[in-house]
This record gives C-alpha cells, structure tokens and sequence, in this order.
C-alpha cells in the first residue's frame, strides 16, 4: 500500500483537532508478527497513525499492509533516515521508556543534540521528539521550548515508567498516567507545535490528555502486549469512542 494524500491530510487535520491517535508497536520490537498485528489492529480499530522501530525491512512491511502514516523511532539519527528512505512518512526521537530500565538516561543537552543532528540530516520530514520525564517539570518545559527553536514539528511526553500506581482500576490508570498528563499539559501552555501525551495512557486517561492541551495520545503496551489480534483491535476502538465522546462533550470539533 501507499500512503493517499487523503490519509496525511487526515493526520495533519486530527492533529489540529485535538484528535490524533499514535499506536506504538515498540522502538526495540523488531518481532515482525507482532508489529503485523499491532498496525493491522491501529488501522481496523480507527488510529491515526502508527509508530514502530526505525528498521527498513519492518518499514518495508508494514508499509504493504496498512496506508496510514508509519512513524519511526529510534535515538540513532542515522537509523531514521535510513527508514525514511524505506518509505516511513515521518520521524520520532524518543519512546525513551525502552531504555530506562537498562540504567540508560536521556538528559536535555543529548536531546537536543539527537534532535539538531536529525533535523539536519533530514531537513524536511515531519519530525517529533520525545522530552525525557526523568526532568524536572520546569526543565522539561524549557527542553519543549528547545526543541522547537531547534525544529521539533511535534513534542511527546512521557512518565508512564515514573509512576507507581498503589490502586487498581479506575484510580490506578489515573495515578499511571499522571506524570505524563501533568507534561502534557506544562508544555501544551508553552509551545505552539502540537504535544503528544504518551506513556501509561488508556482510554480512561486519554480524554484527560486532551483536556490538558494534547493534540493527541499514543498509546503502546496497552496494545502491543496483548496476544489477541482482535483485543488488540478493541482497545483501539476504545480508545478512538473515548477521545471522540470527551471532544463532542466539549464542544470541539471532531
């Protein structure tokens, strides 16, 4: 397949609209079958774009399968242009989570470093940074503002790793997600490009992402942890009625 100018206009309209929908399969996940199934179920269950690991041959895969747009991710700057030259349509630095638990910090000043390389190296792709939650608020807010002067199109967050939730249910999503809703909505207050709530989001806390200033959410192990194709699909769903009930609630457009 290939991606339509339809389904780009569609990613760039969600963004505006406070709609997009980011299903990650992993920046480490190079097992194809389950990137298969987690892009087949991000596009059957109404996703708007799909981000995996900045692999070509993967690209090359998920490509022939799915016409939404593929964002890749890595911290190697010259992984992703080699994705891009396999046909991925935009870039991530980040999804940092994947290195946390490997004693592997991302400080501000390599941030901004990876992301200046890649803008460089790639002067004209889409291109979204992830801000580090292991900051500081305040210092995750001045790196947003960094990023952007250095030519970030889009700032994630994260935070999902940082939490410990001590409820179940309800209140335990919502104690999961609370790092990256409280960056969601520090930096959505500070810069102009559109912010990404990632990291420990469900559809429980994805209408709060939005009202805290989020252009959209991404949302990975609550998808691609699953061995069910067709769970995987109706998490998706889910997630896509939740955002879609918290905005017609809210009067924006949908």
């Amino acid at each position: 397949m290939t991606l339509s100018s339809s389904q780009w206009t569609h990613f760039q309209r969600a963004l505006a609209n406070a709609s997009a929908l980011k299903i990650i399969s992993g920046l480490t996940n190079l097992d194809s079958d389950n990137v298969v199934n987690v892009v087949k179920a991000a596009q059957q269950g109404g996703a708007t774009f799909v981000d995996i690991a900045a692999d070509a041959d993967l690209v090359r895969l998920v490509r022939s399968l799915i016409d939404l747009p593929i964002c890749v991710s890595a911290v190697e700057p010259q992984h992703l242009v080699t994705a891009v030259a396999a046909g991925a349509d935009l870039v991530e630095i980040g999804n940092f989570d994947a290195f946390y638990a490997q004693g592997r910090r991302f400080e501000g000043p390599e941030v901004l470093a990876l992301t200046l390389e890649t803008r460089s190296l790639l002067p004209h792709i889409t291109l979204s940074v992830t801000v580090p939650h292991i900051l500081t608020l305040d210092a995750q807010v001045q790196l947003a503002e960094d990023l952007v002067a250095a030519g970030a199109d889009i700032i994630q967050t994260e935070g999902g790793t940082s939490s410990s939730p001590t409820h179940s249910g309800i209140l335990g999503l919502i104690e999961k997600a609370a790092p990256t809703l409280a960056a969601a909505h520090a930096i959505a207050h500070a810069v102009s490009v559109p912010v990404l709530c990632a990291s420990g989001i469900s559809d429980v806390t994805a209408p709060m992402a939005i009202a805290a200033g989020a252009a959209g959410v991404g949302v990975g192990s609550a998808v691609n942890k699953l061995n069910d194709p067709l769970a995987m699909v109706a998490v998706v769903r889910r997630l896509v009625e939740a955002m879609q009930t918290a905005k017609s609630g809210a009067g924006l457009p949908v």
